[in-house]
């Protein structure tokens, strides 16, 4: 690998990733072109680079949620206010993040609009109008779209006021067929951040607290990011009748009787590609993992002589041709020099470097040299293709089996509030405790360590035990952190 000085690339360099987290997580989506901040507060502009990601998820999460029935649909951005005050419980829990429109064409409007937080209460308007028998269901749709939640606190990707993301909204005729969606759902969801983001995490139900307003539960996919804290991932959540009833959703079951259905929302936005940056990048930016990377595999031409220079360029595109079946592009710039292309190549986590010079073009191989974890290695020409997708393949492996380490190794079990404590103030993590499942413990846990109930595992055994803040009988050892 050829390297040249640091003062050589012409940008300023990152602060480590261990000095100072929140600074090396921003600087890192600004240099690596993800994203920008917006003219509007607390709003971002995603750029190419940073969208193109979030397409790949678009397309791998897409194809899941078409294969289980499941079609897309688009609905309006504005939501009557009359409509958001129909569930109680809902417009109670979004109240403090509405953005409401009081003035239209020039004119004060004869009724408030809110710009969507979330959309049940608009569907449910229509389905209310759609659904009149059992053969009209089950109703299965999704819709890609923009949400506005007018956050007090804003950070890039993590927490913006506006939003990109997936909601699905189904409703079925029986209680068992919309618990299963919910399970189908979530399971969905851990694909994606186990086989794409490379991402390990923990699967389980949020607290009567935590959950969704509306909802009779929510689940959630828990992640630990580096820094200690736990990120929610995602969340499926199973309405039960709840909506159904304030927004008259009913139909003629078979029975010749009026019942209500039984409904499920689901969610997944851009903040998980806040999550891919934290938990793969290092002190040199990004670490994409392959199935995410908008660019797999950059090839760098290494034009140090003349004489050789065209023939050097001339192979640069072979090989592009030769790994058609990968996203690949050449840097062929002329303007940077090659320590300078490393260092942006790099920065912007492409999975696989290949620099062919004219030693290579002598022997008949390229070098190649791993974002990741930095091992270069010399392929023949002739099997570069099926060393790329080797090579590929063991990097998206490593960086999951690493996430994988990291979330066993950070998850520890207290026996006592004392010891949970101490984990709190120095080492963070997730921790498993008896938790009595009372509002009241839950909240002066938080008031006095920060930590949240992350979720109950789905995996969670019931046991005979003790809450670690009240004493009281508890059957489950939840999962507690400080978090996003």
């Amino acid at each position: 690998m050829r390297q040249e000085n640091d003062q050589e690339f012409g940008k300023e360099q990152l602060v480590k990733k261990s000095d100072d987290f929140a600074k090396w997580y921003t600087d890192v989506i600004l240099k690596s072109e993800m994203a920008d901040y917006a003219p509007v507060k607390g709003c971002q502009v995603i750029r190419p680079y940073g969208y193109a990601i979030w397409e790949m998820v678009q397309k791998a999460l897409d194809d899941i949620i078409k294969k289980a029935g499941v079609k897309n649909a688009y609905f309006p951005l504005f939501i009557p206010e009359k409509s958001l005050q129909k569930e109680k419980e809902h417009v109670e829990g979004f109240s403090p993040e509405l953005a409401i429109v009081t003035i239209g064409g020039g004119g004060e409007l004869e009724e408030k609009l809110v710009v969507r937080p979330t959309s049940e209460t608009i569907i449910y308007e229509m389905y209310s109008k759609w659904i009149k028998s059992w053969r009209d269901l089950p109703v299965l749709i999704n819709q890609w779209a923009n949400v506005v939640r007018w956050e007090k606190r804003t950070r890039l990707f993590l927490r913006t006021t506006e939003f990109l993301w997936q909601e699905g909204h189904t409703v079925h005729e029986k209680d068992k067929e919309a618990k299963a969606e919910v399970d189908r759902a979530l399971a969905g969801y851990a694909k994606i951040y186990q086989e794409y983001f490379a991402i390990d995490g923990v699967w389980g139900r949020k607290s009567e607290t935590e959950k969704f307003p509306g909802a009779v539960s929510t689940f959630t996919y828990e992640m630990l990011m580096p820094d200690g804290k736990a990120l929610q991932g995602c969340t499926s959540h199973d309405l039960g009748q709840n909506f159904a009833k304030p927004f008259n959703i009913s139909f003629l079951g078979k029975d010749g009787a009026s019942h209500f259905p039984f409904q499920t929302c689901w969610g997944f936005s851009t903040r998980s590609i806040g999550a891919l940056i934290m938990a793969h990048g290092d002190d040199n930016g990004l670490i994409l993992p392959p199935q995410l990377a908008p660019i797999q595999v950059i090839i760098i031409p290494v034009l140090q002589k003349k004489d050789s220079a065209k023939a050097v360029e001339e192979k640069t595109w072979d090989i592009k041709n030769d790994l058609k079946a990968f996203r690949v592009e050449i840097d062929s710039r002329k303007e940077y020099s090659i320590g300078w292309k490393f260092n942006e190549w790099e920065l912007k986590g492409v999975p696989l470097r290949i620099e062919i010079g004219p030693k290579e073009l002598e022997n008949k191989e390229a070098t190649l040299v791993r974002r990741d974890n930095g091992e270069t290695s010399k392929i023949k020409l002739s099997k570069l293709n099926s060393e790329v997708k080797k090579l590929l393949d063991t990097i998206q492996k490593d960086l999951f089996e690493k996430s994988k380490n990291y979330l066993k190794e950070n998850t520890k079990e207290a026996l006592s509030y004392n010891e949970f404590k101490k984990i709190m103030e120095n080492e963070k993590g997730f921790v498993k405790m008896f938790w009595c499942e009372s509002a009241v413990c839950e909240t002066k846990i938080k008031e006095e360590t920060k930590a949240t109930t992350r979720c109950l595992p789905r995996d969670a055994k019931k046991e005979n035990g003790r809450c670690v803040y009240c004493g009281k009988p508890a059957n489950y050892k939840w999962l507690f952190a400080q978090a996003y």
